[in-house]
């Protein structure tokens, strides 16, 4: 089986299946090639329903993640991204060709180069990526249209909600093992945010990511 037909499989049989349906976002599995974006040790399981070691305990997320998280926050050509976690790169690319501009921050110097290098490879220029902790909020580019938390967290810090744009939508992984809720924020009204329930998942969660207080004696 060649590497096309490996990847026709992934759309087919792990993403269309996991309730992706939005042609734009199954054409843009196409187009930008995933094998590129993970480390030279993970090439063959690119296309593998899993999640991806990158190092220092953190992951990529699964194929079928990063297509629903797409898909679910519905982003227009106008929008302003805020993610939190650059990763490899490959979630920003995907979320640069469907907004205006992708403010990714990313707590891990390897990490951030890492993304650099492979978003310079593929030509895409509409982001800037920034070296920091973002696991409780950055207002830096606020207000945000999209807001995309690529790690878990067990407690969702307010400041998130309030970083966006009337309209903004906002996807957080939610909660602590075994496990949590992957959520749609939106704001609706000043002071009025709607959660949508995605999916129960269970992921890695962030370097510093604000814990529920804890009744001591």
């Amino acid at each position: 089986m060649n590497l096309e037909e490996t990847r026709s499989n992934m759309v087919t049989q792990q993403i269309r299946t996991w309730n992706v349906l939005d042609d734009e976002v199954l054409n843009l599995l196409y187009k930008l090639h995933r094998e590129k974006f993970v480390l030279a040790a993970y090439h063959d399981m690119a296309f593998v329903d899993m999640e991806i070691p990158l190092g220092h305990g953190q992951v990529m997320l699964a194929p079928k993640m990063e297509a629903r998280i797409l898909q679910e926050l519905n982003i227009k050509k106008t929008d302003k991204i805020l993610e939190v976690g650059s990763g490899s790169g490959y979630m920003t690319a995907l979320l640069a060709e469907k907004g205006a501009h992708v403010y990714s921050v990313e707590i891990i110097p390897e990490f951030k180069g890492m993304a650099e290098k492979n978003l310079a490879a593929h030509d895409i220029s509409n982001v800037t990526l920034e070296q920091g902790d973002a696991a409780q909020g950055w207002s830096k580019y606020a207000p945000y249209d999209v807001i995309v938390l690529t790690g878990s967290t067990p407690v969702l810090p307010e400041i998130f909600q309030n970083s966006l744009n009337p309209g903004g939508r906002l996807f957080a992984i939610v909660g602590e093992e075994p496990v949590m809720d992957a959520e749609i924020i939106t704001y609706v009204a000043p002071g009025e945010f709607n959660t949508t329930k995605l999916f129960e998942t269970s992921t890695v969660p962030f370097i510093n990511a604000q814990q529920p207080k804890r009744f001591t004696f």
